[in-house]
C-alpha cells in the first residue's frame, strides 16, 4: 500500500521471463490483476498473481537504478518517475490540499518544462508498466497525468514528508537509504534548496471528567521557530492564529496523513473539513503511549496531562512454598519455589482495595491515589498468576534480581524465607572471621580465618562454593579447618571426601597429619582400597581417576562434605571426571582452584554447577545468554547480573591483595632475551619456509593443525637443535638458551639455592637432565609416567635439600605441589598462558615460603617467542586472546598475521 493511496505489486515473471512492477489506484485493493502485456504487433490482457509491497520497501531500492539497469522497461520507467517525485518534493512543489472534496497532493509553482515533463512521463509508460482497467471516475491529482503516475508521485509524497524535528520520515521510522540519510543526504542529491515545515502538530489527550465520559484529543499547533506562538487547531480555522504562518493549515494536513499511518485514528480527522478534536475510545488512548516515538520521530508530539501516572508494574516474586518455614537454616536447591506477581503504582505495592477495583475495572484507564492511571490489561492479569520453578533457579533469580520466562527477561523479587537466605548470601563476602577450631595444629592467618568463615556460611545454608584463592594462599589448611568446624558443631552429617589429583594425594595426607593429627584420614587409592568401616568425621582422599573407576560404591556413601582439589581437573562438563563427580551425594561441595577459569566462561559454569547444582541453568543457555555477551560482545549489564549471581560462591583472593602481600616475601621476575645459533637460525627458517608453503594451501580443520605443528616445532627449535631433530645429543653449543640455562643455574647452585625448572616436552626435560649431570649439578626430573610413589619420594627429598634443581614437565607438576625449598624458578619453553604459568611458578612462591622467590623466562630473540612475550607484555587485545585459550588463537590468524608474528629477525649470519 503505497501511503493509504496506491498499490505496488510485483509479477513475478514464468520461466525465462522477467517480473515486472505495476501501479494502480488503491480502490482496486487487489493482488489478482489483469496487466497489458505486449505480443508481437498486438497488446493483450493477461491475469497475474502479484506480491504486494510498501512505498518505503520500494523506493530504496527503485530510486539508485540507472538506465543501464539489469531490469525490465516497467521497472526502469517507475524508477525514472521515483526519483522526479523526489525532485519535486525536494523542490516544494507539493502542497496538500482538497480536490473534489477530498484531500490530495497538488502540484504548485512548477513551469512549463516541468509540466510537459511530468506530462511526458505519463505517456511515455510502456504497455507492461500499466494495469487495467484504469478508471477515469477518480480524478487524476496532478496536472492530469495517467492516474497511476499521479497516485505514484502522491504516494511518494506521503512517506517523505519533512519536520523541523524528524528530517526525513518513512511510515513509521526515519528513511535510511544507501544514499539518503538527512535532510542534507536529500539536498545533496537534488541539490536544490529544501524547506522545514513551520508548524509543529501536537496531540493533547484530555482525560474524561465522570466514570462514563469519553476521552477527547486536541489538536495543537505550535511555530517550529518560536515555542511560544502556540494556537489550538480550532483557533487555526477560525483564523485566529495567524501567528502560525501560512503554511499552517498544509503543515497540519501533512501531519495528519503522516500520522494517520503511524496511528489510524487520526484517519477519522481527515474526513473532516476542518479537524480539531475527536473522542478515543479507550483502547485508543492507552495505544498512544505505545506509538509516543513513532509519533515524535515522525515530527508530531504527544502531549499527555501531568496527572497521568504511566506507573503500575507487575513484578514477580519468588518464595518457597507456604509451610516451607520461617527462614530455613539450609536451602534445598532441588525443592520448589512459587513464582507470583504484586503490582505497585510508581514504587509503591497496591492495597487489597486498590487490587480490587484494578480487577473491577473493565477500562484500561483507572483512577487510583486520585490521579490517572494506565492499566495495562496485561499487568492486570498476571496478578492471578503463579508458576513453580526450581530452588536453584528460584536462588539465581532472586541473587540477579531477573530470570527468563516464556522467552522474556523479567525483573524478580525474593520474598519470605528466600529473601532473608538472599541476605545472607549478600553478605557472605563481607570480612568476617572464624576462630581456629578445636584441633586444628596452626594458626590461621587472617585471611584464611575469613576464608574458613565463608566456608562454614555456605556449607551451613546447604549450599557450594568455588574457593578460588590464589595457589599458595592455604587452600588446603582452610579446608581441614572447615572440617574440624562443622565435626565441632555436630553440622558434620557424614564422612569427608577429597579428590585432588594422583600427584598431591601424598600432600594432602602429610597437610592432615600436619594440621589435624587426630583425625582418621584414609587413602582410597591402589590396590585393595576399601570404603569398609568409615564413620562420621573420618577423611577420605582420593583421585579423580579412582572417581571415574569407582563411582558406584564412592556414590553409596551419603558424604558430609566433598571437596574437589584442583577443580580445573572437571572444568570440562563432558569429562568422565566431572560426570563421575556428579553422581557423588554430599551435603555440601566445594571446589579449591587457583584457575577458576583458564580457557572461557563454560569452565567456570561447570565448578559451579558442580557445587551449586542448577544455579546458573544448562550449558547451552548458559553459553547463549551469559557466555557470549561477556566474552564476545563485553556487555555490562550481563557481566553484572552475572557478578551478582556467582559472587557469594566464589571466593577470589590473589597474592597482590594489600590483606595479603604482607605475608608473602617479594618475587621478581626477569626475562632473559637469547639468541639462536647459527644452527637454529638454519632449523627455525627451513621449519618456516617448508611448513608455511602447506598452511598457504590448506583450510579449516587441516589449516589449523599445520599450524600448531609449526608452533610446536619452532619452539622445539628455540629449545635446541637436538629436541627438534630427535637426537640426544650432542649438546654444547648449538642452542643459545641451553648455554643461557646453564649459566643460571650453575650460578644459582653454586649461592647454595635451590631451582625448579619447567618445560612443557619430556623429550626436552632429558636433554636438560642430560646438561645437569654434565656440569655436576645433582637433579631430578619429575613428569607424568612416575608412579604415586616415585613422585612423593621425589618432592620429599627436593624439600629435604637432597638435590638443588628439580626438573619438572609442566602437566605433571604445574598444581598441587608445595617446594618452598627452591627460591629460582625457570621456565625453559613458553607456554603463552600467564595463568598457567603462574601456577607453576606459585610452586615455590607461597604460604611457607620465607625467602625471596626468582622467576626467569628464557626467550629467543628475533622468534616468535620475542613477539608473543611483547603481547603480554602490552596487555593488547592480542593478549587477551592468549589469556582466554592458550594457543589456540594462532591457529585464527591469516597468513600474512602468522608469517609477521613467526618471521625470523635479525641472526647471526647463516652459512
Amino acid at each position: 500500500m503505497f501511503g493509504g493511496e496506491s498499490n505496488a505489486t510485483f509479477f513475478p515473471g514464468s520461466p525465462g521471463r522477467t517480473a515486472e512492477l505495476f501501479v494502480w489506484p488503491a480502490a482496486f485493493g487487489i493482488d489478482d490483476a489483469d496487466v497489458v502485456v505486449p505480443s508481437g504487433d498486438r497488446i493483450r490482457t493477461r491475469t497475474v498473481r502479484g506480491v504486494r509491497y510498501s512505498i518505503d520497501r520500494v523506493l530504496d531500492d527503485l530510486v539508485p537504478l540507472g538506465v543501464d539497469a539489469p531490469v525490465s522497461r516497467s521497472v526502469r520507467a517507475w524508477a525514472e518517475i521515483a526519483r522526479v517525485a523526489l525532485r519535486f518534493i525536494a523542490e516544494g512543489h507539493l502542497r496538500l490540499g482538497v480536490v473534489d472534496g477530498s484531500d490530495a497532493w497538488s502540484i504548485g509553482s512548477l513551469g512549463p518544462h516541468e509540466r510537459s515533463a511530468l506530462a511526458a512521463l505519463a505517456a511515455w509508460l510502456p504497455p507492461e508498466a500499466h494495469c487495467v482497467p484504469i478508471p477515469d471516475t477518480r480524478p487524476a491529482r496532478m496536472l492530469g497525468a495517467a492516474p497511476a503516475v499521479s497516485e505514484f508521485v502522491s504516494a511518494i509524497a506521503d512517506v517523505m514528508p519533512r519536520t523541523a524535528s524528524a528530517g526525513l520520515v518513512s511510515g513509521q521510522r526515519a528513511w535510511v537509504g544507501d544514499w539518503v540519510s538527512d535532510v542534507s543526504d536529500l539536498a545533496r542529491f537534488l541539490p536544490d534548496a529544501v524547506e522545514a515545515p513551520d508548524t509543529v502538530v501536537g496531540l493533547r489527550l484530555v482525560m474524561p471528567e465522570g466514570p462514563d465520559a469519553p476521552f477527547v484529543m486536541d489538536l495543537a499547533l505550535r511555530s517550529a521557530d518560536d515555542p511560544t506562538r502556540e494556537a489550538s487547531a480550532a483557533e487555526l480555522w477560525r483564523g485566529q492564529a495567524p501567528h502560525l504562518g501560512p503554511k499552517a493549515e498544509n503543515d497540519l494536513l501533512v501531519a495528519l496523513h503522516r500520522g494517520a499511518r503511524i496511528w489510524s485514528p487520526l484517519g477519522r480527522l481527515l474526513d473532516e473539513p476542518e479537524p480539531s478534536s475527536m473522542e478515543l475510545f479507550d483502547t485508543e488512548a492507552v495505544e498512544l503511549f505505545d506509538l509516543a516515538d513513532d509519533l515524535a520521530r515522525a515530527g508530531i508530539e504527544l502531549l499527555l496531562p501531568a496527572t497521568l501516572v504511566d506507573a503500575l508494574t507487575a513484578t514477580a516474586r519468588v518464595e518457597p512454598p507456604p509451610g516451607a518455614g520461617d527462614g530455613p537454616s539450609r536451602f534445598d536447591l532441588n525443592s520448589l519455589c512459587q513464582l507470583t506477581w504484586s503490582a505497585s503504582l510508581q514504587g509503591e505495592p497496591l492495597t487489597d482495595a486498590e487490587l480490587s477495583l484494578l480487577a473491577a475495572t473493565s477500562r484500561p484507564l483507572v483512577k487510583l491515589r486520585n490521579q490517572w492511571v494506565v492499566a495495562d490489561p496485561a499487568v492486570i492479569a498476571k496478578l492471578s498468576e503463579t508458576q513453580e520453578i526450581s530452588g536453584a533457579q528460584a536462588l539465581a533469580a532472586a541473587l540477579g534480581g531477573t530470570t527468563m520466562l516464556g522467552g522474556q527477561e523479567i525483573s524478580v523479587e525474593a520474598a519470605g524465607p528466600l529473601a532473608d537466605i538472599t541476605t545472607r548470601l549478600a553478605f557472605a563476602n563481607d570480612p568476617h572471621e572464624l576462630a581456629e577450631p578445636d584441633g586444628l595444629v596452626a594458626e590461621l592467618r587472617p585471611y584464611q580465618r575469613r576464608g574458613l568463615a565463608w566456608l562454614a556460611d555456605m556449607t551451613m545454608l546447604g549450599l557450594g562454593g568455588v574457593l578460588a584463592d590464589d595457589m599458595g594462599l592455604g587452600k588446603t589448611v582452610q579446608f581441614i579447618a572447615l572440617h574440624l568446624h562443622l565435626m565441632n558443631e555436630g553440622l558434620c552429617p557424614g564422612p569427608t571426601l577429597v579428590v585432588c589429583p594422583a600427584s598431591v594425594v601424598g600432600n594432602w595426607e602429610r597437610e592432615l597429619a600436619r594440621f589435624a593429627p587426630d583425625l582418621d584420614v584414609r587413602r582410597y587409592h591402589g590396590t585393595g582400597r576399601t570404603l569398609a568401616g568409615i564413620d562420621t568425621g573420618d577423611v577420605v582422599v582420593t583421585t579423580y581417576g579412582v572417581v571415574r573407576r569407582d563411582q558406584f560404591d564412592l556414590g553409596l556413601v551419603q558424604w558430609g562434605l566433598i571437596a574437589a582439589d584442583e577443580a580445573q581437573q572437571i572444568k570440562n562438563p563432558n569429562s568422565g571426571a566431572a560426570r563421575a563427580m556428579r553422581t557423588l551425594s554430599a551435603g555440601s561441595r566445594v571446589a579449591l582452584t587457583g584457575t577458576p577459569v583458564e580457557n572461557r566462561l563454560t569452565e567456570l559454569w561447570s565448578l559451579i554447577d558442580w557445587t551449586t547444582p542448577g544455579l546458573l541453568g544448562s550449558v547451552e543457555r548458559f553459553r547463549r545468554d551469559i557466555a557470549i555477551p561477556i566474552e564476545r560482545d563485553r556487555d555490562p549489564e550481563v557481566t553484572r547480573r552475572f557478578g551478582a549471581v556467582i559472587s557469594p560462591f566464589l571466593l577470589r583472593r590473589r597474592k597482590d591483595d594489600p590483606e595479603i602481600a604482607p605475608d608473602l616475601p617479594p618475587k621478581t621476575e626477569t626475562d632473559h632475551p637469547v639468541a639462536l645459533t647459527a644452527e637454529q637460525a638454519r632449523l627455525y627458517k627451513a621449519v618456516v619456509d617448508e611448513v608455511m608453503d602447506a598452511v598457504s594451501h590448506a583450510a579449516g580443520i587441516e589449516r589449523r593443525g599445520l599450524v600448531l605443528k609449526l608452533l610446536t616445532a619452532l619452539k622445539q627449535v628455540c629449545n635446541h637443535p637436538a629436541h627438534y631433530l630427535a637426537e640426544s645429543g650432542p649438546l654444547a653449543d648449538r642452542s643459545g638458551k641451553l648455554d643461557a640455562f646453564a649459566d643460571l643455574v650453575s650460578a644459582v647452585a653454586d649461592a647454595g639455592d635451590s631451582t625448579l625448572v619447567f618445560t612443557q616436552y619430556v623429550k626436552m626435560g632429558e636433554l636438560l637432565l642430560s646438561e645437569l649431570a654434565h656440569l655436576d649439578i645433582p637433579a631430578q626430573f619429575l613428569h607424568g609416567s612416575l608412579s604415586l610413589t616415585q613422585r612423593e619420594a621425589m618432592v620429599d627429598r627436593f624439600q629435604a635439600g637432597e638435590f638443588p634443581v628439580l626438573v619438572i614437565s609442566l602437566r605433571a607438576g604445574g598444581t598441587g605441589l608445595n617446594l618452598t625449598r627452591a627460591t629460582h624458578v625457570v621456565h625453559y619453553d613458553r607456554w603463552w598462558n600467564p595463568a598457567v604459568e603462574n601456577q607453576a611458578s606459585d610452586r615455590a612462591w607461597r604460604i611457607g615460603q620465607d625467602r625471596p622467590v626468582q622467576v626467569h623466562r628464557l626467550i629467543c630473540t628475533g622468534t616468535l617467542e620475542e613477539r608473543i612475550a611483547e603481547v603480554l607484555e602490552a596487555k593488547s587485545e592480542l593478549a587477551d586472546a592468549v589469556v582466554g585459550s592458550g594457543e589456540a588463537w594462532l591457529t585464527e590468524l591469516d597468513d600474512e598475521q602468522l608469517s609477521d608474528l613467526i618471521g625470523l629477525g635479525d641472526q647471526p649470519e647463516i652459512d
